[in-house]
């Protein structure tokens, strides 16, 4: 039982399956959830867990030899129903996706590339027919993050949900709830395909500082305490900005302490308001140079949707969009026309004699220019780069 809301509410969830075999994209894939590891069945083997699924069948031998090669799982001599849930194929060639639960966060941090953090959103009926819809779009691969994911006072439900619709869940998150016994066995029942944590200090002064919130640092540290015991799978992304360059150096000593990869990231980027705030908060000593942009698959095989069930290409990307809660799964693929006009060298950027190593986006470089066009930060015409 899962209880939603403020308690007056209960809905009762199906335990999640232990694998998923499910299309992504132009292939068939054997999941376990929590697991990062994927077993490419061909289609006659997807067909025929179709099939014994639909008329009782036991698990056959070749799955119990995959589970136990892939994960060390021994499979129960059970029906197949018991054991996979076998998604469906889907006309529309989604494979990923994030979701942003909700934009409120119990962190103040000046850089966030959100503007204004509000908490408002779906309500949990909406919410359950948003991840329906991505189930509906073919989503396998779905990142749940903020604002602060965690604190959604339906993020438990909905999680739940979505492992029970087969989906393989990533959580982005400040790592502040997770000393929480709740957040704590919800993982425990149900771990995330990756849990994607950011570092903002190694100190409680310079940390508690950057997130304008006193006692945090201690938080986060309990946090990772937990998660490390409960041998989760997470990733930090040390973020460094003008407040907190000088412990650069220690929060990936801090990362490596624990034993989670890390990433380190230093280039700030305006609010998805085009607002210029963040690009103040820039350690520009340690800016670096973003990899030549070779187009991506935004609106294509992936979308991202706010907290209100409003799908655009990505997180930069965010007009036009689609409602999914009015026009459901059949607006989507309007995307793939969205993510072909959004890319297209416009404006500010139109004639460009770069435009072969260009390192920017058009939709990010859109949001730079509507930020005061601050060149060097994302133009080699502007010397950064070059």
């Amino acid at each position: 039982m899962i209880e939603t809301n403020a308690g007056a509410q209960r809905l009762t969830i199906k335990s999640a399956p232990r694998l998923v075999a499910s299309p992504f994209l132009t292939q068939y894939l054997l999941v376990q959830p929590g697991r990062a590891a994927g077993v490419r069945i061909p289609e006659v083997r997807y067909e025929e867990l179709r099939a014994a699924g639909a008329d009782g069948r036991s698990v056959p031998d070749w799955l119990a030899d995959a589970a136990r090669e892939a994960w060390g799982t021994k499979l129960p001599a059970s029906p197949v129903g018991d054991i996979v849930l076998v998604r469906e194929r889907s006309q529309y060639g989604y494979g990923k996706a994030s979701w942003e639960i909700n934009l409120g966060c119990d962190y103040d941090c000046e850089f966030c590339y959100l503007g204004e953090k509000r908490f408002e959103g779906l309500d949990w009926a909406g919410k359950q027919a948003l991840l329906q819809t991505l189930r509906d779009a073919g989503v396998l691969w779905l990142q749940i993050t903020g604002g602060e994911a965690l604190i959604d006072r339906e993020f438990g439900a909905a999680y739940e949900y979505a492992h029970q619709l087969g989906m393989m869940v990533q959580v982005s998150s400040n790592g502040s709830s997770l000393r929480k016994q709740p957040t704590r066995d919800l993982f425990a029942r149900h771990p995330p395909y990756r849990l994607t944590l950011s570092v903002y200090g190694a100190t409680a002064e310079t940390y508690d500082k950057v997130t304008r919130n006193r006692g945090a640092f201690g938080r986060f540290l309990m946090g990772l305490d937990a998660a490390r015991e409960d041998r989760l799978p997470v990733r930090l992304n040390v973020i460094v900005s003008d407040g907190n360059a000088h412990e650069t150096d220690a929060m990936v000593c801090l990362a490596k302490s624990y034993g989670f990869p890390h990433q380190v990231f230093t280039n700030m980027s305006p609010t998805i308001d085009g607002e210029a705030n963040p690009l103040a908060t820039q350690a520009l000593d340690h800016l670096k140079a973003r990899s030549v942009f070779t187009g991506c698959n935004a609106g294509h095989t992936f979308f991202h949707v706010n907290p209100h069930g409003i799908a655009s290409i990505c997180k930069v990307g965010r007009e036009p969009s689609v409602n999914l809660i009015t026009e459901g799964v059949e607006a989507l693929p309007r995307l793939g026309a969205v993510a072909e006009s959004l890319q297209l060298r416009t404006g500010g950027c139109s004639g460009c004699t770069k435009v072969g190593t260009c390192r920017t986006c058009r939709p990010l470089a859109r949001l730079y220019q509507e930020a005061g066009d601050r060149r060097e930060l994302y133009c080699q015409h502007g010397g950064y780069g070059s």
